[in-house]
């Protein structure tokens, strides 16, 4: 029988397991923090000091999950980061959904502006909705 993780960190790598099996997603770290890439984009991360779920999102569904209280604004060091929050408290199904969410908009389209592999900008994509 497999243990079930209790932990932040044991659950996101228990989560992203699957998602490595596609060879445009990848292990990295982003501000010294464990992190999986889309085609070189970030797009999940875990706080090892908090336990927290970190992704990436459009703003205005990452005001919507902040207001739902679902999660708060990723602030490193201070600095909110408009397209990422904070997902505290471990939940499988919350979890799992917002991590294919997160997906979903690495792979959405890069705005003018923006390099493919730059790993940050606007997308274009509109979220789908997890509750």
């Amino acid at each position: 029988m497999t243990a079930v993780p209790t932990d932040g960190e044991g659950l996101f790598w228990e989560l992203v397991e699957p998602m490595l099996a596609d060879p445009a997603v990848r292990r990295s770290t982003m501000m010294g923090l464990p992190c999986v890439r889309f085609d070189g984009r970030f797009f999940a991360s875990l706080d090892r000091r908090t336990g927290a779920l970190v992704v990436k999102l459009p703003p205005d569904r990452v005001a919507e999950l902040v207001a739902d209280e679902t999660g708060e604004p990723f602030a490193p060091a201070g600095r909110v980061f408009r397209e990422w929050i904070a997902v505290p408290r471990p939940d499988r199904a919350r979890w799992q959904a917002l991590l294919a969410e997160a997906r979903g908009f690495a792979t959405g389209p890069v705005a003018p502006d923006q390099g493919a592999g730059s790993g940050g900008g606007s997308r274009r994509r509109p979220a789908r909705r997890v509750r």
